[in-house]
C-alpha cells in the first residue's frame, strides 16, 4: 500500500480549513472585524499552523478576510462605499446569471426553488441568522447553476464571501419575519418566462437590504 506524501497531507488539511472556514465567512457566523488567529484556526480544526496559515492566504487574497500590517487577521468591516459596490456587482452579475439561466428554467428547477423557499418559516421560527444566509444563497446559487457560466458564478461567490460578515449584521438589525420578498417576484418571472421582470425582480433582491446598512 502506498503511503501518502507529507505533503499530500498537508494540501488536503489546507483545503479541508480554507472550505470550512470560507462556508462560515460566507454564512456570516464569523461578525464583521471579528479577529482571527491561526492558533485559534489550527486549534478549531485540529490541524498544524501551516495549513490553517495557507487557508488563511487564499481567504485573504479572495477578500473574506483582511490582514493588517501588523499581521492581524480579521473579518472585513465594509465602508458604506465598499457596500455600493459590491451590492453594484451583485446586480450586474446576478441579473446576468439569472437571464442566462432562463431558458433552461424547467418546471422540476422551478419546483426546487419553491421548496428552498419554503424552508424559510423555520429559519425564522428559530431566528436562525446564518440559516437564513445559507438558505438565501442556496436559492440563488440553484439557479444561477443553470446560467452555465462556471466564471461568472464564481466571481459572484467571491462577493458573497466579501459580504457574508455584514449580511449577518443586515439581518440581524432587519429581524426577518417572512421570507425574502423578492423571491416570489422571482419564481412567478421564471414561470412566465419574464426576462425583463426576472432582471428587475434579482437586481432590487441582490441590492435592496445591503443598502439599508448603509448611513
Amino acid at each position: 500500500m502506498i503511503q501518502p506524501r507529507p505533503q499530500d497531507n498537508t494540501t488536503a488539511a489546507h483545503e479541508r480549513v480554507y472550505r470550512a472556514l470560507r462556508a462560515r465567512i460566507m454564512h456570516g457566523e464569523i461578525a464583521p472585524g471579528e479577529a482571527l488567529t491561526l492558533r485559534g484556526i489550527g486549534k478549531s480544526y485540529d490541524v498544524s499552523m501551516t495549513p490553517a496559515r495557507e487557508a488563511v492566504r487564499r481567504l485573504v487574497a479572495e477578500g473574506a478576510l483582511f490582514l493588517s500590517s501588523s499581521g492581524r487577521v480579521s473579518t472585513p468591516e465594509l465602508s458604506n462605499e465598499r457596500i455600493e459596490e459590491l451590492a453594484t456587482l451583485r446586480a450586474l452579475l446576478e441579473a446576468e446569471l439569472a437571464s442566462r439561466a432562463l431558458p433552461r428554467a424547467h418546471f422540476a428547477l422551478i419546483e426546487r426553488l419553491e421548496t428552498i423557499n419554503q424552508g424559510f418559516h423555520q429559519i425564522i421560527a428559530r431566528h436562525d441568522a446564518t440559516g437564513y444566509i445559507r438558505l438565501n444563497l442556496e436559492f440563488h446559487r440553484t439557479l444561477y447553476l443553470r446560467a452555465q457560466a462556471p466564471a461568472m458564478l464564481a466571481m459572484t461567490e467571491t462577493v458573497w464571501l466579501q459580504l457574508g460578515p455584514t449580511m449577518r449584521s443586515l439581518y440581524g438589525r432587519l429581524n426577518r419575519t417572512d421570507p425574502p420578498a423578492h423571491h416570489k417576484l422571482i419564481l412567478a418571472a421564471l414561470k412566465a418566462g419574464d426576462e425583463p421582470g426576472l432582471r428587475l425582480a434579482v437586481r432590487a433582491d441582490s441590492t435592496q437590504g445591503l443598502r439599508m446598512l448603509k448611513g
